[in-house]
C-alpha cells in the first residue's frame, strides 16, 4: 500500500468521525428529553399538553426543515449547510439549558430541530467524498448512530435526571454539538458536487404547511379529540396543502423535491419502509421505559425501575446497534442492499413480538430489545445507501432528507397511536395503563415492522442506469 493511499484512508476516517459526532449530537437530543418530561412539567409549572410540545416542537421543526436544508446543501454546499445546521442547533441547546419558562424552552427546542438535517447532509457528503467501495460501510456507521445513540440517550438521561438538573440534558448536548461543529468546520471538506438553482419557494411553503399541520394534528389529536373541529381542520389543511404541492412540484422547472425521482420503485418503497421502521422504532424506545418503571404492585406487571434502571434495559441493544449498522455495507456490497434492509426489519419484528408476548421477567425485555436494537440500525444503513444510489449525485441531500422525514413522521404517528392505545384501558380510576394496553401497543409496533419486511421485498436495490454518477471522483485528500 502506498503512503498516499494510507493518508487517504486516514483522512476518510477523520471525516467519518466528524460526521458521526454530528449525528450523535442530534440522536441524543431526540430521546434524552423523554425521561425528563415529568420533572420539566413540575419545575416549569405547566400542563401535560404543553410539556409534550417540548418533544413535539423538536420533531415538527426537524421534519419541516430537514428537506429544505438538504436541498440547500445540494445547491450551496453540504459541508457549509451542515455547519450552519449545527451552529443553530448549538444555539438551541444553550438556550434550552437556560430556559426560563415553558414557552422559551419550546422555542429553543424548535431551533434544535435544525439538527435533523445532519443525517441527510452526512449521507450526501459520504456519497460525494468517499470511494465507491467504502460508501456502504461509512453510511452504515453514520446510520447506526440514529438508532443506537437514540437508545443510549434514554439511559444517559435517566442518570442525569436522577442525579442532576434537567438543564444538564441540554448542557451536555451543547458540548457534544460544539465539538461536532468544530470537527465539521475543520475536518470535513466541501463537496465538489453542487447544483446551482433557485429555491422552490411555493413548494417549500406548501410542504412546510402540509407537514406542520399534519404533525400537529397527530400530536394533539389525543388531547383535543380526534373528531374535534381543530383536529379535523388541521387534517383537511394538510390534505389540501399536499394536494396542491404535488402538481406544483411537477410543473416548476427546479422543484424542491423531484417527484418523478421519488416515485421510482427503489426510493418509493425505501421511503415506505422508512415510515414503518420509524413507527416500530418509536414504539420500542418509548414503550419499554414506561413499562419497566410501572410498579408491579400497581399494575401486576412492570418492575418498578428508576429512570436510570429503565434506560439500562435499552443499553445492550443500542450498543449492538453500533456494531450491526456498519455490517450493512459489507452485506450490501456482496448481496445487494435490499438484504440488510429486510434482515434488519426482520430482527426488529422478532424483537417486538417477543416484547409483546414475553415480558414477565427483566431478562425477557432485555432480550427483546437486544434483538430489535440490532436490527433497526442495519435497516437504517441500508435505506440510506439505497436512496443515495437511486438518485443523481446533485440530489442526494434532498432525497436523504425526505427519507429522514419519513422516519420522523412514522415515529410521531406510531407514538401517538401507542399513546391512544395505552390511554384506552387504565387501571381503575388511575392513569396507569393495563398490561393489555402495552401488549397491544407492542403488537402494533411489531405489525409495522412485519409490514416493513414486506415492503422491503419490493425494493430492487439496483442503481438506476440513467442516474449513475456522471461527475469525476473527487481527488484523493493527499492531492488536494
Amino acid at each position: 500500500m502506498t503512503a498516499a493511499a494510507g493518508v487517504r484512508r486516514q483522512h476518510y476516517n477523520i471525516t467519518l468521525a466528524a460526521l458521526v459526532l454530528a449525528g450523535t449530537a442530534y440522536a441524543l437530543q431526540q430521546t434524552m428529553v423523554l425521561p425528563a418530561l415529568p420533572e420539566l412539567q413540575r419545575d416549569l409549572h405547566t400542563t401535560t399538553t404543553w410539556t409534550t410540545w417540548i418533544f413535539t416542537g423538536f420533531l415538527l421543526s426537524s421534519a419541516v426543515l430537514t428537506p429544505l436544508l438538504g436541498k440547500l446543501g445540494d445547491q450551496h454546499g453540504k459541508e457549509r449547510l451542515l455547519a450552519i445546521s449545527l451552529a443553530v442547533f448549538l444555539v438551541g441547546c444553550i438556550g434550552a439549558a437556560a430556559a426560563w419558562d415553558i414557552w422559551s424552552l419550546i422555542g429553543f427546542r424548535v431551533l434544535q430541530g435544525t439538527g435533523g438535517a445532519v443525517f441527510p447532509l452526512a449521507f450526501a457528503i459520504v456519497n460525494d467524498e468517499f470511494p465507491r467501495e467504502r460508501t456502504g460501510a461509512a453510511i452504515g456507521v453514520v446510520s447506526a448512530v440514529y438508532g443506537a445513540a437514540a437508545g443510549i440517550g434514554l439511559p444517559l438521561s435517566g442518570v442525569i435526571v436522577d442525579h442532576l438538573s434537567w438543564r444538564w440534558l441540554f448542557a451536555v448536548s451543547a458540548v457534544v454539538v460544539l465539538i461536532a461543529l468544530v470537527a465539521v468546520v475543520t475536518l470535513v471538506p466541501e463537496s465538489p458536487i453542487k447544483t446551482p438553482s433557485r429555491v422552490d419557494v411555493p413548494g417549500a411553503a406548501l410542504l412546510s404547511l402540509g407537514l406542520a399541520t399534519f404533525l400537529v394534528a397527530i400530536s394533539e389529536g389525543p388531547n383535543w379529540g380526534w373528531s374535534s373541529p381543530a383536529t379535523v381542520g388541521l387534517f383537511i389543511v394538510a390534505a389540501v396543502a399536499f394536494a396542491i404541492w404535488v402538481p406544483v412540484e411537477l410543473r416548476v422547472p427546479e422543484p424542491l423535491v423531484d417527484l418523478r425521482i421519488m416515485a421510482g420503485r427503489v426510493v418509493l418503497f425505501t421511503n415506505t419502509t422508512a415510515f414503518l421502521a420509524g413507527f416500530s422504532l418509536f414504539g420500542a424506545f418509548v414503550l419499554v421505559p414506561q413499562f419497566v418503571q410501572t410498579p408491579t404492585a400497581l399494575g401486576g406487571y412492570g418492575f418498578g425501575s428508576t429512570a436510570t434502571e429503565a434506560g439500562l434495559f435499552l443499553l445492550p441493544g443500542s450498543i449492538l446497534g453500533f456494531i450491526s449498522g456498519p455490517f450493512a455495507g459489507r452485506i450490501g456490497r456482496r448481496y445487494g442492499y435490499r438484504l440488510p434492509l429486510t434482515l434488519g426489519m426482520g430482527c426488529a419484528s422478532l424483537g417486538l413480538v417477543l416484547l409483546a408476548e414475553w415480558h414477565e421477567e427483566p431478562w425477557q425485555v432485555v432480550v427483546g430489545m437486544f434483538i430489535a436494537g440490532a436490527g433497526v440500525p442495519l435497516s437504517f444503513a441500508a435505506m440510506a445507501k439505497l436512496v443515495v444510489d437511486a438518485v443523481r449525485p446533485s440530489e442526494t441531500g434532498i432525497a436523504s432528507g425526505v427519507n429522514t422525514v419519513m422516519r420522523t413522521i412514522g415515529g410521531v404517528v406510531g407514538g401517538q397511536i401507542a399513546a391512544t392505545v395505552l390511554a384506552s384501558r387504565t387501571i381503575g380510576d388511575t392513569a396507569v395503563p393495563t398490561e393489555w394496553g402495552y401488549s397491544t401497543a407492542f403488537w402494533l409496533a411489531a405489525v409495522a415492522a412485519i409490514l416493513a419486511v414486506c415492503t422491503s421485498f419490493a425494493v430492487t436495490g439496483r442503481r438506476r442506469p440513467a442516474l449513475v454518477r456522471a461527475v469525476p471522483e473527487p481527488l484523493p485528500y493527499s492531492e488536494r
